[in-house]
């Protein structure tokens, strides 16, 4: 195995640094149990939750609060009628924790990051609420480690081309590293760069798709930690 050098490394954040997705869907278990509908399944609701997502994501962005915003749309569309104030407070209740200032890092990530600073300019790529994203880094405690921080409305073949503009970045020795195949890796192929793909069993279910198996600008790694190895 041989070891690439003099690379720049721009990292994901959610599900790829620190746990983010799991909380959600701690959330949506404990709402879907809180529904108890009496004629619809938990899968026949989520997908129903999943489509109010899916529509507000794209006008609103990402995020907490466009989450809270989507659970309330939810009760509305299956009660079939405005949630009351009562109904609200335990909409916020059951997403407390998403406010929460905690942030939960995938294992060896301080440790990986530490090390391939040394060999490597190392970047931040992460996408949603601005303040909800400079808090999370600023509570992780890993800024200290990348030569810039870019928080972007979405991921698009349009941002990894922005970036790689804006940062004078060489393509063919710049990689993005991430979980998501929609946001990480097919966009910034599109772009002419490489892409390290680590999947997370926790992934939001909007960020998955297809990757091209032949691909061979594309690395799959189980592990985070993993990274020393090749970079």
């Amino acid at each position: 195995m041989r070891r690439r050098d003099n690379q720049v490394l721009i990292f994901d954040a959610d599900d790829t640094l620190w746990e983010n997705n799991v909380l959600f869907e701690r959330v949506i278990d404990d709402f879907l149990d809180w529904l108890a509908h009496p004629t619809l399944d938990r899968g026949e609701i989520r997908a129903i939750l999943d489509d109010i997502e899916r529509a507000n994501s794209a006008v609103h962005g990402y995020g907490s609060r466009v989450f809270l915003r989507s659970l309330r749309e939810c009760l509305t569309r299956l009660r079939e009628r405005e949630a009351t104030e009562a109904e609200h407070r335990r909409i916020d209740e059951l997403a407390a924790a998403l406010l929460e200032n905690r942030v939960e890092l995938v294992p060896g990530v301080a440790e990986t990051l530490t090390a391939l600073g040394q060999r490597h300019e190392l970047l931040l790529l992460t996408k949603g609420d601005p303040a909800e994203q400079r808090r999370k880094l600023d509570v992780s405690r890993l800024e200290r480690h990348f030569r810039s921080v870019h928080i972007v409305a979405e991921k698009n073949a349009d941002t990894y081309w922005q970036l790689t503009e804006a940062e004078s970045l060489a393509p063919e020795r710049t990689w993005m590293i991430g979980n998501s195949p929609k946001s990480d890796i097919l966009p910034a192929r599109q772009a002419g760069l490489g892409a390290v793909f680590i999947p997370n069993d926790n992934t939001w279910v909007l960020e998955h798709d297809e990757l091209d198996p032949a691909d061979d600008g594309v690395l799959h790694l189980p592990r985070f930690t993993d990274l020393v190895h090749h970079f």
